[in-house]
């Protein structure tokens, strides 16, 4: 006999359709509620930023149109030179970068050899302290009577001028250190993907090692290359706390940020933003045609996995070597920042070492009224920036790699807009939006907008939009290698799309999640542009604002400030290692657009 099942009572369950934004109309109604409130979050503290920046430089008082405040950026030789000098400086800080990791990724991949894995950690050393927090350190050992001086014995009784003479080296060989990591970790992932079976097909032809390499490889590692190439490049064409601290005035974010006290009536300063938001699209698009053309073409996953060739002997240390190298020339800033924090005041002058030694500064650390704030101020915004980062980037993820929404990939597009953005850019976006409403309203302006008077709602949103990057990249990875098939059981047994979520798929990609919001938490707890721009009252200093305070103080300033650089110092490396354990090889993907 056969059995019938009865037919299921009322109509056939139908998907949400929105006529208003058809793009969603292959969304569930719970995606589609969580892609409108993703898109509500972007279009408030990401676009619309950019967009009153560029409204602001392009804007008469009348509201009018005009390109007179561009054409003044042009016409006045010192915001030129300005332009000129970030430009060159961010290309030579990406190619020196990329000299540097380029050999070391290979050897990383392809080649085991005795310390491999420590030696591979040991180079992400300078992740875990900020340029400019280094810089200070550096301005001591590049002093006219500091220890380089004494080391070569230049200049006798009148010392050497090395920020005289080559501030702008000191500038680069800072950022350099500070940024070649996510250099490598890009061109390890890249590297670690290429099928071996191109290459050694390439060799059975008779092709050399070299063009193997040129032909073959470099094609194949465009992605890495190009990620890596475009984010080091945009960060040191941005950087300003590095230059700040070497007292290096004649390069654009400095210009911008000394022009901020007259920012309320000049337009001058957002038209310069609006000139630094387009240099870094052209900077962009000129790697996007020179590395990122034809990745479907050129990128070929690995099909069968790579075994690392053993080396041993004196072919083993001299593969240690470049890494030995490089390890020693990144930790020299932290090695001056951690001298500065221990010297006694005037005591590491003329001498090679500090001549009298103390932990002071340690204490005086944590007792002056400004660091205590500022720590306690830190602690409180990253948290919360890092909530928020979780809650969106969580929905991001979810809706890019578990809905079939059309233009999901827009929305990841949005998601890594401020790794391409400049973090200048966003903090004088949140800053005219702050201006905009208190000329507009006057005394009804809300208090959380006025970035003079309370600055830490605009300084976590800020934070949170800053490093939604890296939880949206973690959590991606998270989906990706996790089974679908054990959350479609989950629903088919009955429960809930929020059931699901909260008792398969979020246990599964915890570790992703807590990885990203440990980075994400770290790097608000030390982000330089909008601390330095949108921390306008003392009482609202975050941590990376004290330290710029207290290193303009005379006597024992550039000391207290190293302690505190030093207590942030063990923070993020505790966090990074962390994140490291929990992401291992995926690590790179934090740092990837």
């Amino acid at each position: 006999m056969t059995r019938t099942h009865p037919l299921p009572s009322g109509p056939p369950r139908r998907r949400l359709r929105w006529s208003a934004l058809p793009w969603l109309g292959r969304a569930t109604p719970a995606q589609a509620l969580l892609a409108a409130g993703v898109l509500v979050f972007f279009a408030l503290f990401l676009l619309w930023p950019i967009a009153q920046v560029v409204w602001t430089g392009l804007a008469t008082k009348e509201g009018g149109f005009t390109t007179r405040y561009l054409a003044m950026v042009f016409r006045d030789p010192v915001l030129l030179a300005g332009l000129w000098n970030a430009t060159w400086i961010a290309l030579i800080v990406t190619a020196l970068a990329l000299a540097l990791s380029l050999p070391l990724a290979v050897l990383g991949v392809r080649y085991d050899f005795f310390g491999r894995g420590l030696l591979s950690g040991l180079l992400l050393v300078p992740l875990v302290l900020p340029p400019f927090v280094g810089a200070i350190g550096m301005r001591l050992v590049f002093g006219r009577y500091g220890p380089l001086t004494q080391l070569f014995g230049l200049g006798g009784d009148l010392g050497f001028d090395w920020l005289g003479r080559m501030r702008v080296f000191g500038i680069i060989l800072v950022e350099v250190l500070h940024l070649y990591p996510i250099m490598l970790l890009n061109l390890q992932a890249a590297l670690a993907n290429i099928d071996p079976a191109m290459e050694q097909a390439a060799r059975n032809l008779g092709a050399s090692r070299w063009t193997v390499f040129r032909r073959v490889t470099l094609p194949m590692i465009r992605p890495g290359l190009f990620a890596g190439c475009t984010l080091v490049l945009i960060w040191s064409f941005t950087e300003l706390g590095t230059p700040l601290m070497f007292d290096y005035y004649t390069v654009t974010p400095v210009q911008v940020f000394k022009l901020i006290t007259d920012v309320a009536d000049n337009p001058t300063p957002y038209a310069l933003v609006v000139v630094m938001l387009a240099a870094s699209t052209v900077l962009y698009v000129i790697g996007k045609l020179l590395l990122g053309r034809g990745f479907d073409a050129a990128t070929t996953k690995a099909s069968t996995g790579r075994s690392a060739k053993r080396l041993s002997g004196w072919k083993s240390l001299a593969a240690a070597a470049p890494f030995l190298v490089v390890f020693a020339m990144a930790v020299l800033p932290h090695l001056s920042v951690i001298l500065t924090s221990v010297s006694a005041t005037g005591a590491w002058y003329k001498s090679i070492l500090p001549a009298d030694y103390t932990l002071d500064h340690f204490r005086q650390a944590l007792l002056d009224d400004l660091v205590m704030g500022s720590i306690r101020n830190s602690l409180l915004y990253a948290s919360a920036a890092t909530a928020i980062a979780l809650a969106v980037g969580l929905g991001v993820a979810v809706l890019v790699v578990r809905s079939r929404l059309p233009g999901r990939g827009l929305l990841d597009a949005l998601a890594m807009l401020p790794l391409a953005v400049p973090g200048l850019v966003l903090a004088f976006g949140y800053l005219a939006i702050s201006i905009h409403f208190k000329q507009l309203l006057g005394a009804r302006a809300p208090i959380w907008l006025d970035v003079q008077e309370f600055p830490a709602a605009l300084l976590i949103i800020a934070y949170a939009a800053r490093r939604l990057p890296n939880v949206v990249r973690s959590a991606v990875a998270g989906l990706q290698q996790t089974p679908r098939d054990l959350e479609l059981a989950g629903a088919n047994l009955g429960a809930g799309k929020w059931r699901v979520l909260r008792r398969i798929t979020l246990p599964l990609i915890l570790a992703n999640l807590v990885a990203g919001g440990l980075l994400a938490f770290a790097f608000s707890m030390l982000e330089v542009s909008d601390s330095l721009i949108l921390a306008q009252k003392a009482a609202y200093y975050p941590i990376t604002k004290a330290i710029w305070e207290l290193s303009q103080r005379l006597g024992d300033g550039v000391h207290v400030a190293s302690a505190l650089g030093v207590w942030a110092m063990a923070l993020l490396s505790l966090t990074i290692l962390a994140a490291n354990g929990l992401l291992g090889k995926r690590m790179g993907a934090i740092f990837r657009m």
